[in-house]
């Protein structure tokens, strides 16, 4: 579990008895009528935490309960109060590279986005961001993965990586979308060579985002012709995706690409939601490391847990109503 950063903090509900704040979406709030007079604090969370359990051949795990579960938040173990399935509708932009070092590999890639969207849900959808020296949203918001499929087969191989850039435009897509899950599935075949957007830049909108990120790398490993850009690209990708709660793939062998990505179509939609209280705590914008421990049930084998190694609490001013007396 070193490597366990799977899922994402969905969202983090500050709760009380006269108000409900529910950011990470910001788009909904509730409030009760005022008291006379009142003076409101709303320093209650509660955090829900995706997390992903995969058996030792990476098979995902069914059944567990929340006595199969420990988490700590900022080093400090919180109850798990709760434990539910969720398979909600997702929104998944897919960004593909297309620069000109990925040609004789187009065919497995195209054929691995296949087996991605086969395993999607009805209601999920679906964008396309292609990237080469430019970055094109290709196609647009879409459930019919059928258009999907008809713009990659015009996909041409040229140019360089323009790696983060790519990252960038599908973030800012996903957030277009009114689906209630996210995910980004990244497939490249190196580094950056050609962005403006900075590494530092685009982990801090991450940091942000509820989005999970997957990649598939598929990495020429040694070689003295490799340039720096190619060395690190795997160092980026998995560094990148950890940050989001996701992992990266790396493929050894073309031919191993579609099962690849079935199986992380089948993960998007097999994880678990742990709910604990995490106490007061004070909207101040600060970072909460978070871990979890899965528990084998007894006579199992070890389990493999991934979830999102933390979240930052909106830095918000202390919620206070009050009213003066009547003259």
């Amino acid at each position: 579990m070193t490597r366990g950063t799977w899922g994402r903090i969905v969202c983090l509900f500050l709760l009380s008895s006269a108000a409900l704040l529910v950011f990470g979406d910001d788009r909904h709030s509730a409030r009760k009528a005022r008291p006379d007079p009142v003076n409101l604090r709303v320093d209650t969370g509660l955090v829900l935490v995706p997390v992903s359990v995969t058996d030792l051949v990476n098979h995902p795990v069914t059944g567990l309960t929340k006595e199969n579960f420990r988490v700590f938040d900022n080093s400090i173990e919180h109850t798990v109060l709760s434990v539910a399935r969720e398979d909600a509708p997702m929104a998944i932009a897919v960004v593909f590279d297309t620069s000109a070092s990925m040609s004789r590999k187009l065919a497995k890639s195209r054929a691995a986005i296949a087996e991605l969207l086969r395993s999607a849900n009805p209601e999920d959808e679906f964008c396309l961001v292609e990237f080469n020296d430019r970055v094109e949203v290709a196609q647009s918001w879409t459930e019919d993965t059928g258009a999907i499929l008809d713009r990659l087969r015009s996909a041409a191989p040229r140019g360089r990586t323009a790696l983060l850039d790519a990252i960038a435009t599908g973030l800012r897509e996903l957030k277009r979308s009114a689906k209630p899950r996210k995910a980004l599935v990244i497939l490249s075949d190196g580094g950056d060579n050609r962005s403006r957007q900075t590494e530092r830049e685009i982990r801090s909108t991450i940091e942000e985002s509820d989005a999970l990120i997957y990649a598939m790398g598929i990495f020429e490993t040694s070689g003295t012709h490799l340039a720096p850009e190619e060395i690190d690209g795997p160092r980026l990708l998995n560094d990148l995706s950890e940050a989001s709660g996701g992992r990266l793939f790396t493929v050894a062998n073309l031919r191993e690409l579609p099962a690849i990505a079935a199986q992380i179509g089948v993960e998007l939609h097999n994880q678990y939601i742990l709910a604990y209280a995490a106490g007061a705590m004070i909207a101040d914008g600060k970072h909460h490391r978070v871990k979890v421990k899965v528990v084998p049930p007894p006579g199992s084998a070890a389990l493999r847990a991934d979830w999102r190694t933390g979240y930052r609490v909106p830095a918000r001013p202390p919620v206070s109503l009050s009213e003066s007396s009547p003259r």
